[in-house]
């Protein structure tokens, strides 16, 4: 293979252009392939959202070298940086350094991968043949670039997991797309007249949908006539509540605070187990149709916020020889250590080029699409990834093996607390609330009525320290021996 040609790097997200550092400063030439028209194009769509993360843990060590070549001065570590933040204070003035900038390709969509002049079943000299990129710029306009090396840094942000709890669409999904978003919406901003004083649905346990159901009691106190409606799949609150004044990321602990709040003073209501089947339009709103463990339930919305996750596009991929693990589509070797069924961001291990390593040889998925369909995915953990990946790349493999990473126990990523992430399982009793049932009178139910849900949430005592399985998921490595977690 030619060693002149560049190490194509696809994505000029966080990640991809800490990739881009990394190799820059192995004296190896990046280009890098972005499909929107500026760099960070997934988190411009959820800029307006804090993180739960401080600055510390948000830059890449290789990427602050070179900015600080330049006079860039590193924000105050403790802050919590907002999406737009991130990208203002830190990705835009990387992306505008004279070594990146030349190598960087804005509206560069890369629609297929392969070994030039060689398919997917052809073994002969495959390692030996560089990649070829094939791309199509914004302007339809095509080309077909070499690298000697590949990292996919694309993410998952931008392919949302359907409203069905199968990962399929739900009937109706896609007639109904209009009354439908997915992810976070700028519900304080520029969404604020599509939501105000509607009936809204929000479906989903993560922090994600935490941070929709908070921007909307908000818009609940300027427009009173917005009905809030919460559709969990499960009725694990506990787990979703986080650690609270415990938590070892303080932001997602007041998180957890603020959405218990709201639904201890009635600001929304929740409903689960809630898996929705189907969406049917009615006297101008949407019914919603869901199966509970008391049969078919429908509630009537205006508008739907889906924060179910996202999962990797494996579409350009098609012609590399890939080893997937079978649920999370992450690689066979990381799969275990991310789990979500056993683990939270602060309880994975370090880890780094071995386990990224697919049979193509060269070919890395990195950052939050190399986590599969696992939401666990933090920034700090995609850094340490790609110094691995490049130091593996350049023949150095001493430090790629040397996989280190410091992470406070951590669940999630990003929080919207504008004012301001127990251990990564645990929950204090003192947030988590008794069995309870919540009032849901105020839930507009077309067909039949709508029965009271009781959320059981207390924790339970696990027979280990209460910080491994407080919320009750067993963590592999808090050391939790019994079934008792589970």
């Amino acid at each position: 293979m030619d060693n002149h040609l560049p190490v194509a790097v696809i994505g000029a997200g966080p990640v991809g252009l800490a990739a881009a550092a990394h190799l820059l400063e192995r004296g190896e030439t990046p280009i890098l392939f972005e499909a929107g028209t500026e760099v960070g194009t997934n988190i411009r769509s959820w800029q307006h959202v804090r993180m739960f993360s401080p600055w510390e843990f948000t830059v890449d060590s290789a990427s602050v070298r070179l900015l600080e070549k330049h006079g860039w001065h590193m924000p105050p570590q403790n802050e919590l940086p907002t999406g737009y933040d991130l990208l203002e204070q830190y990705l835009t003035p990387l992306a505008e350094l004279p070594e990146i900038k030349t190598q960087l390709r804005l509206n560069a969509k890369v629609v297929a991968i392969s070994r030039r002049d060689i398919d997917k079943m052809q073994d002969a000299q495959r390692e030996a043949a560089p990649f070829v990129l094939h791309i199509v710029y914004g302007d339809g306009q095509e080309a077909l670039v070499e690298a000697r090396a590949v990292i996919d840094a694309s993410g998952t942000w931008h392919q949302p997991n359907p409203l069905g709890s199968g990962g399929l669409p739900v009937m109706g999904e896609k007639r109904y797309a209009d009354h439908i978003a997915y992810g976070i919406p700028d519900i304080l901003g520029e969404a604020s007249a599509r939501y105000a004083n509607q009936r809204v649905m929000v479906v989903g346990s993560g922090h994600s949908a935490i941070n929709a159901l908070l921007e909307l009691v908000e818009l609940q106190a300027d427009y009173p006539e917005t009905r809030l409606v919460w559709a969990m799949r499960s009725t694990n609150l506990a787990r979703v509540l986080g650690g609270g004044e415990d938590d070892a990321l303080p932001a997602r602990g007041k998180l957890g605070l603020r959405i218990k709040a709201a639904l201890d003073n009635g600001s929304l209501s929740i409903v689960a187990p809630f898996r929705v089947r189907e969406l049917n339009g009615v006297n101008g709103g949407i019914d919603v149709v869901g199966d509970t463990p008391d049969g078919f339930m429908t509630v009537q919305v205006d508008e739907l916020i889906v924060s179910t996750g996202a999962r990797p596009d494996l579409n350009m991929l098609r012609e590399l020889r890939l080893e997937l693990d079978p649920s999370l589509e992450s690689t066979r070797a990381l799969g275990p250590m991310i789990d979500p069924n056993i683990h939270s961001c602060g309880t994975v291990r370090p880890h780094g080029e071995a386990e990224l390593r697919h049979p193509e040889k060269d070919f890395y998925i990195v950052g939050m699409k190399s986590y599969g369909r696992a939401p666990t995915f933090l920034l700090a953990t995609g850094y340490e990834q790609v110094r691995s990946v490049v130091a593996a790349l350049v023949g150095d493999w001493e430090a790629a093996r040397d996989v280190q990473l410091n992470l406070p126990e951590t669940g999630v990523c990003s929080t919207d607390l504008a004012g301001e992430g127990a251990a990564c399982c645990g929950t204090p009793n003192n947030l988590v609330p008794q069995a309870n049932t919540i009032s849901l009178t105020s839930i507009p139910v077309v067909g039949h009525q709508l029965q009271l849900v009781s959320l059981p949430t207390a924790s339970r005592a696990c027979g280990c320290d209460d910080t491994c399985c407080g919320d009750g998921v067993r963590s592999t490595s808090c050391g939790c021996e019994t079934s008792c977690c589970s």
